[in-house]
């Protein structure tokens, strides 16, 4: 039965302490957000577990109109001829739904973003913990609203807690666009489609230790350390959400 994490999106966005923010440097010099929020305000998140019945473990994310659903099975027998090996194997696989978005082709990159997820998620997986195995993650973008593979990742990590499966930390994604001299967290479709340079962070807040980091796009090197900083610190909010979705979830399963 599925359970809800909770009746609210909760927010995450990271601490603006000690950080300026310029106007936009863009066309309109009092160009603001599409959805009304600052530049270092991410979009509010509702994550929920249990999310489809057949599966070891699934979740759903929602993040603004970005909406995502995730499924993990197994682990089960691999079915690929394998030499001996003391660890379990990792399958990813990110599809679209035909619906997703009004632009056809969007999201053609699946296999691209496909393999990004298993590097995000493979280092955050204890993978001895089931040897000779595979641990199947199908992801399914039901809306592309922007900032789709980070919330992907996001909810696939939580799918894999809810499923069981050993983990050294959940993986929380949070991704940056420069626009100009401006850096915008947590960019919908219509900023993606003209940043200058994108900047994505997966990261395990309770070890201290980022999975994978995507840049797009030409950087100085004080642009990279400040987008580095909101991602990083987005990340750990964004995991304690993570945290309480099932910390929730399993005190309504004990109910």
């Amino acid at each position: 039965m599925a359970t809800k994490a909770s009746a609210s999106p909760s927010t995450y966005s990271p601490s603006t302490r000690r950080r300026k923010q310029e106007r936009p440097n863009i066309k309109d010099p009092d160009w603001v957000r599409s959805d009304g929020r600052g530049f270092h305000q991410c979009r509010p998140a509702f994550l929920r577990t249990g999310a489809v019945n057949a599966a070891a473990g699934s979740a759903y994310a929602e993040f603004g109109n970005t909406k995502v659903i995730v499924s993990v099975f197994g682990p089960r027998e691999s079915k690929k001829a394998m030499m001996y090996s003391d660890i379990g194997r990792l399958n990813c696989n990110i599809s679209y739904t035909t619906f997703a978005t009004s632009i056809r082709g969007q999201g053609s990159d699946h296999k691209e973003y496909s393999s990004m997820l298993h590097k995000a998620l493979e280092g955050a997986i204890i993978l001895e913990s089931f040897p000779k195995t595979t641990v199947d993650v199908f992801a399914l973008v039901l809306e592309s609203g922007g900032s789709d593979l980070p919330v992907v990742i996001s909810c696939a990590s939580l799918a894999l807690a809810d499923a069981g499966i050993m983990m050294y930390d959940l993986v929380a994604a949070v991704s940056v666009s420069c626009l100009g001299t401006n850096l915008i967290i947590d960019p919908v479709l219509e900023e993606e489609s003209y940043q200058d340079g994108s900047l994505m962070i997966t990261f395990m807040p309770s070890r201290n230790e980022v999975t994978q980091m995507t840049i797009t796009g030409e950087w100085s090197t004080q642009k990279i350390h400040e987008a580095m900083e909101l991602c990083l610190d987005a990340c750990s909010k964004l995991r304690t959400i993570m945290s309480s979705c099932l910390k929730e979830a399993a005190f309504a399963s004990n109910e």
